[in-house]
């Protein structure tokens, strides 16, 4: 397994790459975010692990560049703010899992190997997904409703992706947390319902029904109108 380590403490770095070395993993370092960035997006890797608090490019901007670049290789995001909004703002910015400084090398070796078996990408999937009159391109993150353009963040389109990929079906809360978010635990916060809310704001027709149907405890679904 292959692990870019992107930290700028050397003492850190070094402790990092001897534990995961050791497990046998082939380990490369960044000592700051653009080369971090620079590193990821030309080498293949397994799993990245990125200090938050980097110079000259910071932890959470690298992720969400390498996301709204569609690469999608697990990072674990390290980071002295343990606060629960600290966590959200760095799953939300693409993150898949979150570990909080001082941190145990051991849990660190367990959580990267867990992100390395993650299943990937299903290349068949379909590159376009259409509902009705809305259509989502994959391939050139795009999306229409016939001739008119949507202009979607990159979390909105992720939301959007899962709720088509699942068309007529319901997708339970717990599944959009997890497939968007990458939580593996409930923040009891309202991020799904207000992400909801914002992208019916720019999907739906005045004066037609909703695209996305909220389903009263169970999720949401997606269905043509």
């Amino acid at each position: 397994m292959r692990v870019l380590v992107v930290e700028d403490d050397p003492q850190t770095a070094d402790y990092v790459r001897e534990s995961l070395s050791e497990s046998g993993c082939e380990v490369d370092l960044a000592l700051d975010g653009a080369v971090g960035l620079e590193r990821a997006r030309r080498d293949p890797f397994d799993v990245l692990v990125v200090d938050r608090m980097l110079p000259k490019l910071d932890g959470l901007t690298l992720v969400s560049t390498l996301r709204a670049e569609d690469i999608r290789v697990p990072v674990l995001l390290l980071t002295a703010m343990g606060a629960i909004a600290d966590r959200v703002a760095g799953l939300e910015g693409g993150g898949d899992d979150y570990l909080v400084k001082p941190f145990s090398l051991a849990e660190l070796n367990a959580r990267v190997v867990a992100l390395s078996r993650r299943p990937a990408l299903q290349t068949r999937e379909p590159t376009t997904l259409q509902v009705g009159d809305l259509l989502l391109d994959r391939l050139g993150r795009t999306a229409r409703i016939g001739d008119r353009e949507i202009d979607l963040l990159p979390l909105q389109f992720k939301l959007l992706e899962v709720l088509m990929l699942n068309d007529g079906r319901v997708v339970t809360r717990t599944m959009l947390l997890e497939r968007v978010w990458g939580f593996r635990f409930d923040p009891r916060t309202n991020i799904v319902e207000t992400h909801i809310s914002h992208l019916r704001g720019k999907i739906d027709t005045v004066g037609q029904p909703s695209l996305i149907v909220t389903v009263r405890g169970a999720g949401y679904l997606i269905r043509a109108c």
